[in-house]
């Protein structure tokens, strides 16, 4: 049976993913994304088409990691420096590297935008706020670009069955709602940080439209 989900899991992941450089290591950056998994796989099938691809992205940049260029992927500044250098990744179209690890973050990357405004929402919202539409707020600012009509429709009917924002507290594991929303103050600025720096990387290199 898989983890529960623990924020302050991906709390300590996250503290642990940026260096004095504002480089960003891949180990700590991928465990943080394992305990986002499981957070959506907590909320059942309502994020699966977030969750399947987040695993399947997770699983090919892990790969990477233990594989025989492994001192390539430390950092996700390593990793775009070897790729580049050594014409590992599709720029035009998909073709010879689909899998590059620039194209596999980048999509992870976009999901954790959406991740962290959904957060976001639920830190800051009033205890009447309604899920659905933070959630959906979240998914129209982030990810919803990159999906076609008819992803984006079934997702906005599928937060309509999201539980209030008390139950989703509760499922951070680290107490009352109170501590959720403290530890969530906590825990989002190292996910803001992270995503910045690395928004900032692929934007120097003209990587943020990855076919």
């Amino acid at each position: 049976m898989a983890a529960a989900f623990s924020l302050r899991e991906v709390l300590a992941a996250f503290q642990t993913c940026t260096t004095e450089r504002r480089e960003v290591l891949l180990g700590p950056y991928l465990c943080g994304w394992r305990g986002l998994i499981r957070f959506l796989h907590s909320l059942g099938a309502v994020f699966s088409f977030v969750s399947k691809d987040a695993v399947a992205k997770v699983q090919i940049m892990e790969n990477y990691c233990r594989g025989e260029q492994r001192e390539k992927y430390v950092s996700l500044q390593s990793m775009v420096e070897y790729e580049l250098a050594n014409g590992l990744v599709d720029t035009q179209k998909r073709s010879g590297h689909p899998d590059s690890g620039c194209r596999t973050v980048l999509r992870l990357h976009r999901a954790l935008r959406w991740l962290q405004l959904f957060l976001e929402g639920l830190r800051t919202g009033r205890e009447d706020s309604r899920t659905s539409v933070i959630c959906t707020d979240s998914y129209n600012a982030s990810l919803a670009t990159y999906h076609p009509w008819v992803v984006r429709k079934a997702a906005t009917v599928a937060f309509c069955t999201l539980p209030p924002r008390n139950a989703f507290l509760e499922i951070m594991n680290v107490g009352t709602p109170e501590e959720a929303v403290a530890m969530l103050g906590e825990a989002l600025p190292y996910i803001r940080d992270v995503y910045t720096i690395t928004q900032e990387l692929f934007a120097q290199h003209k990587l943020l439209d990855l076919p």
